[in-house]
């Protein structure tokens, strides 16, 4: 789920400390929305898949909540319990880092190796267990990414942490969050950068091959058009 923000970028003169402040409070607001709720309906053998950029050695929880649709009331009520939901994750390297059975409600989590898009897919299990047929099932994601994923109540209690300490930490990760978010950034204008002058290379060599292409048919044309008027003693 890629979130695009509305802020108009303006570009300052590059080396001026304008410009490296402006990059860091647009992180900031990046990174203020890189929590995602939604909710979305699938059927029966349907499945759901996200996209979710995300930095290298970054922490991400999903949780999650299934409610069924009642003929009779015409509403959403919550799943059963033998209802599950299957959640599998791949690295922009097509590599499933996560592959997992759950119940109608639960909780995933998993840390990205590789900086990319991510792909989260959930489908259910009704198929096995006949549970919904022809039914619809509202699923209700929430998904955290970085330090938007701790739980900052339960670190202070399990750390005994005052306020004070709990709040250098969350800057900390915060900090530390921003950090990867810029390497992850430098990462992929690196990439953009080689993949634009493999293209100029390609438009290059492209260029040169019709030139080529075409001077070898007008000398061709050429030698036609001699032997042509001298089997016919024009010349």
């Amino acid at each position: 789920m890629a979130v695009e923000l509305g802020v108009l970028l303006v570009r300052p003169r590059p080396g001026t400390g304008l410009g490296r402040v402006m990059r860091t409070l647009l992180l900031v607001l990046w990174l203020a929305t890189r929590g995602s709720a939604l909710y979305f309906h699938i059927g029966e053998t349907e499945k759901k898949c996200f996209i979710e950029e995300i930095p290298d050695e970054t922490m991400v929880i999903g949780n999650y909540r299934t409610q069924l649709y009642d003929k009779q009331r015409e509403e959403y009520q919550p799943a059963t319990p033998g209802l599950g939901m299957f959640v599998e994750v791949k690295d922009p390297e097509d590599k499933v880092i996560l592959a997992r059975q759950y119940g109608s409600e639960g909780r995933f989590t998993f840390t990205s190796h590789t900086p990319g898009e991510h792909q989260i897919c959930l489908h259910s299990n009704s198929t096995k267990f006949s549970l919904f047929a022809g039914g619809m099932l509202r699923v209700h994601l929430d998904i955290q990414v970085g330090e938007h994923a701790n739980d900052y109540a339960e670190i202070a209690a399990k750390d005994k942490l005052s306020e004070l300490q709990l709040r250098v930490r969350q800057l900390v990760e915060q900090v530390e969050q921003i950090q990867k978010e810029q390497n992850y950034q430098r990462w992929r204008e690196e990439r953009f950068r080689q993949t634009s002058e493999s293209t100029n290379q390609r438009v290059l060599w492209w260029s040169i091959l019709q030139t080529l292409i075409l001077v070898a048919i007008g000398v061709w044309q050429m030698r036609h058009l001699k032997s042509f008027f001298e089997a016919k003693k024009l010349v």
